[in-house]
């Protein structure tokens, strides 16, 4: 049967392919475009010329592309006629389980990630790769001198809202409707492939120097993929944003210890 036009003045769906494609290159555009607009907010308000911006910094930016990425990928799945718990998998009386998948994905996913990062800084550094490790993840050009108690302040408004949504926005942009969404057109194997090099892009914004950005973009590119190869075999969101959360928790809390620390004078 050959299809029929659409009459004239109708609005044709948008297919979920296109949807999830320009959902990926938003996340993308708006970490590029707000680590440009810090980098230069920094340079011309503190002197600092180091890019990528600090972490901190980079964390805060995180905040208002989360809220956009979550907003646009709810009305994507209410669209669809699915809720956001429905898209993540969540299940009255699973919850205990899933932590349990969530701790043995986060071990699974850690392991690879920490023999990319040692093996891309080998590869690069060689012999000189203990010594590397002390000067390509910290950059104290980038650092800016801010006293404990605004960095207690930027420390909350960035990170307590980092943890709470970084970790599900993410994987619901990257595993969940982008790496269903590019399936059609990709296949299985292509859409983890892309899916996961887009996420390991999106993490050279988070380095601190620029061999930095490569390692990460590498570690976080195989942690994406591992985590794109388990969502799709266990067929839930739900356990890998529990691993995501623990692990973006331990990363981030020191952001919020060591002021706290410094105001005490525990630590000076």
């Amino acid at each position: 049967m050959i299809a029929q036009p659409a009459p004239p003045g109708t609005i044709q769906p948008i297919p979920i392919a296109a949807r999830a494609w320009s959902l990926l290159a938003l996340r993308l555009g708006m970490v590029l475009a707000i680590s440009l607009l810090t980098w230069v907010i920094l340079r011309s308000a503190a002197g600092v010329s180091a890019f990528p911006p600090d972490t901190i910094w980079a964390t805060l930016g995180l905040l208002p592309v989360n809220i956009v990425c979550l907003l646009l990928v709810a009305k994507f799945y209410r669209e669809q006629g699915r809720s956001l718990r429905e898209a993540m998998g969540i299940q009255h009386g699973r919850i205990v389980k899933d932590i349990g998948w969530g701790l043995l994905w986060l071990i699974v996913l850690n392991v690879p990630f920490v023999l990319a990062v040692s093996g891309t800084v080998l590869l690069m550094y060689g012999a000189q790769a203990p010594e590397a490790f002390a000067t390509i993840f910290v950059a104290p050009t980038a650092q800016t001198s801010i006293s404990p108690v605004w960095l207690l302040i930027i420390g909350l408004i960035a990170v307590i809202p980092f943890i709470v949504l970084n970790a599900p926005v993410e994987e619901l942009v990257f595993r969940g409707y982008g790496l269903n969404g590019l399936q059609p057109g990709l296949g299985r194997v292509g859409a983890i492939i892309m899916t996961s090099l887009l996420f390991g892009a999106q993490h050279i914004f988070f380095a601190a120097t620029i061999p930095g950005m490569v390692v990460y973009c590498i570690a976080f590119t195989v942690w994406g993929g591992i985590a794109a190869v388990i969502v799709t075999k266990q067929g839930r969101l739900f356990p890998i944003i529990i691993a995501h959360w623990i692990i973006n928790f331990m990363l981030s809390a020191p952001a919020l210890v060591l002021p706290i620390l410094m105001l005490t004078g525990v630590v000076k």
